[in-house]
């Protein structure tokens, strides 16, 4: 058996975030289920924030009420705060993935909470779940999943370089509360193969049992080799955004995630192995391109696959 490589798509969420078009629920709900026809399992589906401030997230509610649920497919939402976990807890979300910062600068734009006002917010919501039914895996209805991601792993838009040590620490204390996967995410894209080494080492000794994954923006064309470093270094779960859509509204200049059908295309060409059809995430890239309005910036939705894809 060639060794698996979990793809989270996150492209019904921070693929769509930073892009001019705002969709309907029943087409981001329906974007999801293309998604899962391709062979999605985990998806990251909406964002609980204020539609004031990302619109293209409103309507979250009606997108997971628009989804019925299947059997080994698990809905992921994004929450900020306190406020967007107690929402997220309305909804039929088979995972909650709690969004924090490893700088100041950034958590105080898009939060409006330093990093330890951040850490205080996750310990409140682990608190809170201590009195709460069990996981998913319990019971239908139960309590979702938690994780965390850790934007500006790799530099900050406002605090400059992120070093190794501050990742280090931040790993260890959301480690200490429990929770059992955490996200690095290079949010602005400016990691490099080497770097990516460096801090996938330094996470996993500071959480030697929390599973880590790997988020990648491709803004300076360094995402595909970021991914690979992560998988050389041991990482089995990596985000991805079908089509290379998406960016971040509070960090400027940000671009699109690693497209989706660009990482399975590398990654199964290499003998991994992800679940993914790959003709269906192309059609789904092109049909995802068509509904926003603009052409995608993956490789693989305007050259297809090979050999024998168009």
């Amino acid at each position: 058996m060639s060794r698996f490589i979990q793809i989270v798509e996150v492209g019904p969420r921070d693929g769509l975030q930073n892009e001019k078009a705002v969709l309907e629920p029943a087409v981001r709900a329906d974007f999801v289920q293309r998604l899962e026809a391709a062979g999605a399992k985990r998806i990251e589906a909406v964002s609980f924030v204020h539609p004031r401030y990302v619109p293209q997230m409103a309507g979250a509610e009606e997108v997971m009420a628009a989804l019925p649920r299947l059997e080994g497919r698990s809905r992921i939402g994004l929450v900020l705060n306190g406020k967007g976990y107690d929402r997220a807890l309305g909804t039929a979300v088979d995972e909650v993935n709690v969004a924090m910062s490893a700088t100041d600068g950034f958590g105080l734009k898009n939060q409006g909470l330093s990093v330890d006002q951040q850490v205080q917010m996750l310990s409140d919501i682990v608190a809170g779940r201590a009195n709460a039914p069990g996981s998913m895996e319990d019971a239908p209805g139960a309590t979702p999943k938690l994780s965390a991601t850790l934007s500006c792993v790799w530099g900050c838009p406002f605090d400059g370089e992120v070093s190794v040590q501050q990742v280090s620490d931040l790993v260890a204390r959301i480690a200490a509360l429990g929770v059992e996967e955490i996200a690095l995410a290079d949010t602005i894209g400016v990691g490099d193969p080497w770097s990516v080494t460096k801090k996938v080492e330094a996470a996993r000794k500071a959480a030697p049992g929390a599973t880590l994954r790997l988020h990648f923006h491709d803004t300076r064309n360094t995402g595909l080799a970021n991914a690979y470093a992560g998988v050389e270094a041991g990482v089995d779960v990596l985000d991805a955004s079908v089509g290379g859509i998406g960016g971040c509204p509070f960090a400027p200049g940000a671009t699109g995630n690693i497209a989706t059908e660009d990482l399975v295309y590398m990654l199964e060409r290499a003998g991994y192995s992800t679940g993914y059809d790959l003709d269906t995430l192309i059609e789904t890239a092109r049909w995802i391109g068509a509904q926003i309005g603009k052409p995608n910036p993956s490789a693989l939705s305007r050259a297809g696959g090979w050999p024998n894809r168009r």
